[in-house]
């Protein structure tokens, strides 16, 4: 078997059990009925799961998965939530949208084929290729379920894994908006998660889950849950209170909770973007994210805009990749700031 591909389940066939699998062969998925409620696809890779009776309280949940191709620990948690559901385990008890963003990505077991989809996600998108035309099905797919579920409060996790180590390895990415506030159970679920650092996005960022809270006023953020690795790498042990959480999203119940304080928070204040060909990072390609610079630190040069270094304030880098496309970001630049009021 290759190892871009995860084992078959070995108990069901049945095809919220297999979902994954059968994503990633290309096999159809029928409408089908599971406890509590029914499936319908949706598109490639895209499966809504509708709920008997829904819980009051539920939210019309999205969990996205896949947007890198090779990022497959959430796809595995995923996976394992969807086999508890298929055996009963769970009940379903709120609409959600189950979704696999980039399945000829996972296909291949690399982070994209054209283009990082994970930039694209704007209505005014006027770029063709591959990773465009699955990022206008995709937020397609997005308007059309909240709008099925325009009653209910909307809500979008999307996860990923980091493709370098990290001080905190599991950290959530809270959008830009000017006008939706993340509310303040939002914190205490993903402290009760194990989420271990947040990063407030300082401006439109045009990711999947800003997506669907610029546009659709989510609650919203982007999920780095560990290190990226091959099928059968993973050690899903430290995401169980993130699959508490899903699991609890899933079945219309109220999450575990934490103290926000538990978490570190920072804020974004520069985007470093790659000008030129002639450009590099000045540290070591092994740098952690949330390794903190101090002032006057020398952090990268650029054969059109020059030297970058910290200035009056001690920075961390979070995401640093200095082989990004010419005028993409090549990390983003972080404060410490105080747990949210």
């Amino acid at each position: 078997m290759s190892p871009s591909r995860p084992p078959a389940p070995q108990a069901t066939h049945e095809p919220l059990a297999s979902w994954l699998r059968r994503c990633l062969d290309g096999e159809p998925i029928p409408p089908f009925t599971l406890p509590g409620g029914s499936a319908v696809p949706r598109g490639e890779g895209l499966l809504e799961l509708m709920p008997e009776s829904p819980a009051t309280d539920a939210h019309a949940c999205i969990f996205s998965v896949g947007i890198h191709g090779n990022e497959t620990a959430p796809m595995e948690l995923l996976d394992a939530l969807l086999k508890l559901l298929a055996a009963g385990e769970l009940r379903l008890g709120a609409p959600v949208l189950v979704l696999l963003g980039s399945p000829q990505a996972t296909r291949q077991g690399t982070r994209f084929i054209e283009t990082n989809l994970n930039r694209l996600f704007r209505r005014d998108l006027d770029r063709t290729g591959m990773e465009p035309e699955r990022a206008r099905e995709l937020m397609a797919a997005v308007d059309a379920f909240f709008a099925r579920h325009a009653d209910r409060s909307p809500l979008h996790y999307d996860l990923h894994t980091a493709i370098r180590g990290s001080r905190y390895p599991r950290f959530a990415v809270e959008p830009f908006s000017d006008s939706v506030r993340t509310t303040a159970e939002q914190w205490h679920w993903l402290a009760g998660a194990g989420i271990q650092a947040v990063l407030h996005q300082h401006c439109h960022s045009w990711t999947f889950s800003h997506y669907s809270k610029h546009y659709h006023g989510a609650q919203a953020f982007t999920m780095e849950l560990g290190h990226a690795l091959p099928f059968g790498h993973n050690d899903l042990a430290p995401l169980a209170p993130m699959a508490s959480l899903l699991a609890a999203l899933l079945t219309g119940q109220a999450p575990p909770r934490e103290a926000p304080d538990r978490m570190r928070f920072f804020r974004v204040e520069h985007e470093l973007i790659r000008h030129s060909e002639a450009f590099r990072l000045a540290f070591a390609d092994d740098t952690l994210n949330f390794t903190e610079f101090a002032p006057g630190t020398l952090l990268a040069e650029d054969g059109e805009r020059g030297e970058t270094r910290v200035g009056d304030t001690p920075l961390s880098v979070v995401f640093p990749n200095a082989a990004v496309e010419l005028g993409a970001r090549a990390a983003l630049l972080a404060r410490s700031v105080p747990p949210p009021d």
